[in-house]
């Protein structure tokens, strides 16, 4: 999701007195680092058992070295195991378990158990990263820049110095491991991270989508929530430790640290951490900058992702072989779609953009108080309001974009892909067996008339939409050679572009012929459209850095104005920790959810006679083990001496996209359970935080236990963890 023109690649770390209190009761995707200075007073009188050290420590094994990075942190998980064994979302393994699926063996629908090591799926591609250390650097950025420099020569000056210590730090460590320095609060600070990753990851376990992902669309983001939302992983590595790619040689990787699972349960107010790596959060917007996000982002993001998914639904229902291929992408898109419906309504709920308002016309009385602080601070909300008025066209643009094109049809991204890729290939046996893998692996998933209809549907809306000015240039031949038609032209590119049939691509391999392959169509449209997005970006490229600039003075006043305040900043990829505790929440007025969900509920949704696709659909198993009530150990004991199988709860934790699969962790620093979504009420929390509203929607480990324990007999798993009862 972009929400921004330019990102930032930099880092920072937040120097604060020892006498700040903390941002809000439950709000905070606090740093794990500054623990100690920050949060520990008020998380050990909620119930918190551990020390500073138990959480973060480079010194000593802690809890940051039980959560991982999926992917670089597009998902969290948490091992459970001293076997490399760890627990992340059903949809966070979601492209893995389709990618392994084919009619034949459908995962999606059956899922899947290794009931052996041996029976573990590799997945080329994916990555588990640990968090080494981190360092503030903030000292030694503020050393190369100065005032007199412009915006640009200070973004390069970080930059130099950014890419020099990530070298340092990896030289005067482990080769393979990765350094970044990112920057937060808009770059008024900075933090260099280190990082291990690991690349042989395989797939132990899922559930059924009927049980991973019940209620798919029609319940992602609501509450009351009924999903087992959970899959299973291992790391392997190579037998000295060190990460290495694939190989049979290979064995499960042994942690310094894993979390105990407990099976005790939750109750109201118990006390509730969760750590991860949250993705991008944007609570420092301006009022200008969030309506610009509800009016261009959201809306363009709603309009053009209906129209695809309602293309793709199409053809999916009509064959169980494009359902497979398509079921990641379709519910990729289905989830920011839905996402941004919920966000627009609730920031107008709540009334956030006068809020915003508000805080800036009290930050600006701040500023104007002092001469000194009208030189430093007071042209940063003007240059803010300026920069987003000047990109508010290039924005628009900039979004139809995304959806139209770069997260449109995928021959543009293929053909841009295979165009560069391919040139490496010229007399390299090697590259091109590995190129013909590459191929077979897309085409896999890749439905021609699918990606066709996509691509007229998005060329259409672009040009019905947008101004000719800011039309890609391909649309120039369309109109001359094609009488206007993306039809007709759809006709010729699809028939004829090596990038959408596989055979094809295997001629060409055969006999690579570079000049014939900048003709190619697929070619041209994606050279045609990258070149596009080059231009606008450098158009805005002046209102950008006249914006960074102002970002940078803004946030500067925030902290200085509220110096006794604990800000915690946007989340950006980096390892966070909230803590909060279980609790229910009044959605509405008379209307009270209470803070966990049963397996009656889940019966009570049934789609009785429903295909096994449908979302909800019950599998007879669970059905018979619900009528038995074979719960096992994992059943939570009410007080006056019933059982009953929960399956989620809700916590007041501050989580985003990034967070999905984190551990939620109890006051003992057990695995209670897996957080996997936010609710509809408070969709707006990426940008304004509602303590009254905000909740994370956590599976119950005890679920998680019950279905595989129960459900799917892979009780060896079980016994790879440490319960705790």
């Amino acid at each position: 999701m972009i929400k921004k023109f330019l990102a930032v690649f930099i880092v920072f770390t937040l120097i604060l007195n020892t006498n700040v209190k903390a941002d809000g009761d439950d709000e905070g995707m606090w740093l794990p680092m500054l623990v100690q200075k920050l949060n520990m007073q008020k998380m050990q009188a909620m119930g918190l058992k551990l020390t500073a050290e138990d959480i973060y420590s480079v010194n000593k094994s802690s809890l940051k070295d039980a959560v991982i990075a999926l992917d670089h942190g597009s998902c969290t998980g948490e091992l459970v195991s001293p076997d490399g064994l760890f627990l992340t979302n059903h949809h966070c393994g979601y492209d893995e378990i389709q990618t392994h699926s084919t009619v034949e063996h459908d995962y999606l629908t059956e899922g899947f158990w290794a009931m052996s090591r041996n029976e573990e799926l590799p997945n080329p591609g994916k990555t588990v990263s640990f968090l080494i250390s981190v360092e503030d650097v903030t000292a030694k950025v503020n050393e190369v820049v100065n005032n007199e420099m412009s915006e640009k020569e200070r973004e390069a000056a970080i930059h130099k110095l950014a890419e020099q210590l990530q070298q340092d730090a990896v030289k005067n460590s482990k080769e393979w491991y990765e350094a970044r320095v990112q920057s937060f609060f808009e770059g008024n600070n900075y933090y260099l991270f280190v990082y291990e990753t690991f690349k042989d990851i395989r797939l132990v376990g899922a559930p059924p989508s009927s049980i991973g992902k019940y209620g798919a669309d029609t319940d992602n983001w609501m509450w009351p929530r009924h999903t087992g939302d959970f899959s299973m992983f291992r790391i392997y590595c190579a037998p000295d430790g060190k990460p290495a790619e694939y190989s049979e040689e290979n064995v499960p990787f042994h942690p310094k640290k894993y979390l105990p699972v407990s099976i005790k349960g939750v109750d109201m107010n118990d006390f509730a951490m969760v750590m991860g790596y949250p993705g991008s959060t944007t609570r420092y917007m301006t009022s200008n900058e969030v309506t610009q996000e509800m009016n261009n982002t959201n809306e363009i993001r709603i309009k053009l992702r209906g129209i695809k998914q309602e293309i793709m639904k199409k053809e999916m229902d009509a064959s169980d072989k494009v359902r497979i291929q398509y079921a990641s992408k379709y519910s990729r898109s289905t989830n920011y779609y839905k996402y941004s419906i919920g966000q627009n309504k609730g920031l107008k709920a709540l009334n956030v953009v006068d809020k915003k308002q508000k805080a800036e016309n009290e930050l600006i009385a701040w500023i104007n108080k002092k001469d000194n602080r009208k030189n430093k601070y007071g042209e940063a909300l003007p240059l803010i309001e300026e920069a987003v008025k000047n990109i508010d066209e290039s924005n628009i643009v900039q979004n139809y974009w995304i959806e139209g094109f770069w997260l449109g049809p995928e021959i543009i991204k293929a053909s841009l892909r295979g165009f560069y890729g391919l040139q490496k290939t010229v007399g390299n046996e090697e590259a091109i067996k590995e190129f013909r893998e590459g191929g077979k692996v897309f085409f896999k998933d890749f439905y021609k008339p699918i990606d066709k209809d996509i691509f007229i549907a998005m060329c259409n809306t672009y040009k019905n939409d947008i101004k000719p000015e800011y039309y890609p240039s391909f649309f120039a031949l369309v109109d001359s050679a094609y009488d206007g038609s993306f039809s007709k032209y759809a006709d010729y590119v699809y028939s004829t572009s090596v990038f959408v049939n596989e055979d094809k691509l295997n001629a060409f391999l055969d006999k690579p012929d570079m000049e014939a392959l900048q003709n190619d169509p697929g070619v041209i449209i994606a050279n045609s459209v990258y070149g596009f997005y080059m231009d606008l970006q450098a158009k805005t490229e002046e209102s950008m850095y006249d914006y960074n600039k102002g970002k940078r003075k803004y946030l500067a006043a925030i902290l200085e104005k509220d110096e006794n305040i604990a800000h915690y900043p946007d989340a950006n990829s980096t390892m966070r920790f909230t803590y909060g505790s279980v609790g229910n929440y009044s959605p509405a007025d008379a209307v009270l959810y209470k803070h966990y969900t049963t397996l009656k509920g889940y019966m009570e949704k049934e789609n009785k006679n429903a295909p096994k696709n449908d979302e909800f659909y019950v599998h007879q198993k669970l059905k018979d083990l619900y009528n038995s009530k074979d719960y096992g150990d994992y059943a939570h004991k009410n007080a006056d001496g019933t059982k009953e199988m929960r399956i989620c709860f809700t916590t007041n934790n501050d989580i985003t996209g990034g967070n999905s699969g984190s551990p939620v962790i109890n006051g003992n620093g057990e695995l209670i359970g897996i957080a996997f979504d936010g609710n509809w009420e408070a969709m707006s929390g990426d940008i304004a935080f509602e303590t009254e509203l905000q909740k994370c929607i956590n599976v119950d480990i005890r679920f998680v236990l019950f279905v595989i324990d129960k459900y799917a007999g892979a009780k060896h798993l079980i016994k790879e963890m440490k319960i705790v009862k």
